[in-house]
C-alpha cells in the first residue's frame, strides 16, 4: 500500500479547501464522478467530499452568491495530488473515455498534471509528483518548467489488464493550492511572515510559488489574470477558505491574506491528514 505523499509529511500542509457555489448539489455530484471523490455526508447547506474518510473539500451552497470573477483575487486551482504515476494515468484513460473538457496538460519537472474547471468555473488540477529526491534543487529553490505532458510515457506505467480508474485512491491529497492574487510580492511576503513558507520558485513577476519543508510549492500565487486585483468580494462564488495542518498548532486560528482569502490552521493530527 502506498504511503501519503511527501507534500503532507512536511511541517505544513494543505489539508481540505472549501469552496462557495450556487448550486453546491450540482459540484458535489461532479466532484464524485469526474475525480471520484467520496462522499463523507452532508451537513445542511455544505458538502463534503474527501479520501480515506478524510475531508479534503467543502461545498457550501449559497444560490443568491454571484459568480465568481477571475479578474479578482480568488482561487486559480485546487491541486488533487494521487499516490502514485499509475493513479494519474488510470485517471486520464478515464477523462479520455469519458470525453471531459480538458484545459491542458503539462510536464513540471516535479510532477505530471492534468487540468480542468469545474460547472461554476472552478479550476481543478489532478496531479502525480515525480520522487522528490530527482527534484533538481538550486540556490533559489526548485527548478520547474510548464512542458507539454507525454501520455504515451504516462500510460506506459499500466499493465495489460489494468484494473482502470476506481475513484481517487485512499492517499490521495490537497497537495497545493493556487492562488489569484494581485501582487505576487506582496503575497510572497504575507506567506513569509503569517505562516513561515520559503520562496521555492518564480515565474518572472507574475507568479509565485511557496512551501514548506522542501516540498516544490503547497501555494501558488499569480495575476496571470488578476493583476492588480484589491480585497476580494466574499459574495462571489469560488473559493471560501484554504484550510493548512501545521505541527506547530496548538489550536484553530484563521488568518486573511491581503486580499481577504480566508486561510485557517488547524492542528496535525498525524502525517497526512
Amino acid at each position: 500500500m502506498s504511503e501519503f505523499p511527501f507534500a503532507v509529511t512536511t511541517p505544513v500542509s494543505v489539508e481540505s479547501v472549501g469552496l462557495k457555489a450556487r448550486d453546491a448539489g450540482r459540484l458535489a455530484d461532479f466532484y464524485g464522478k469526474v475525480l471520484g471523490l467520496e462522499d463523507n455526508g452532508r451537513s445542511g447547506n455544505v458538502y463534503r467530499l474527501g479520501a480515506g474518510g478524510r475531508t479534503l473539500l467543502e461545498i457550501e451552497e449559497d444560490p443568491s452568491a454571484m459568480p465568481d470573477d477571475p479578474r479578482e483575487a480568488g482561487l486559480f486551482h485546487t491541486a488533487f495530488l494521487l499516490p502514485e504515476r499509475s493513479d494519474l494515468a488510470r485517471w486520464s484513460v478515464f477523462a479520455r473515455d469519458n470525453r471531459l473538457p480538458l484545459e491542458g496538460a503539462s510536464d513540471h519537472l516535479v510532477s505530471e498534471a492534468i487540468y480542468l474547471s469545474d460547472p461554476e468555473g472552478n479550476g481543478i488540477e489532478i496531479y502525480a509528483d515525480r520522487a522528490p529526491e530527482s527534484w533538481r534543487r538550486t540556490t533559489s529553490g526548485i527548478e520547474m518548467a510548464t512542458n507539454p505532458l507525454d501520455f504515451q510515457s504516462l500510460l506506459g506505467t499500466l499493465g495489460e489488464g489494468d484494473r482502470g480508474w476506481q475513484g481517487v485512491p485512499e492517499k490521495t491529497v490537497v497537495g497545493h493550492v493556487h492562488l489569484r492574487v494581485g501582487d505576487p510580492r506582496t503575497a510572497e511576503g504575507w506567506w513569509h511572515e503569517a505562516q513561515g513558507f520559503d520562496t521555492m520558485a518564480r515565474y518572472g513577476s507574475q507568479a509565485v510559488f511557496l512551501a514548506t519543508g522542501g516540498y516544490h510549492h503547497h501555494i501558488g500565487a499569480n495575476t496571470w489574470r488578476s493583476a492588480g486585483a484589491g480585497a476580494r468580494d466574499p459574495r462571489r462564488t469560488g473559493l471560501s477558505w484554504v484550510q493548512l495542518q501545521s505541527r506547530n498548532a496548538s489550536a484553530e486560528k484563521e488568518f486573511a491574506d491581503p486580499w481577504g482569502t480566508v486561510i485557517r490552521v488547524a492542528p496535525m493530527a498525524r502525517d497526512g491528514g
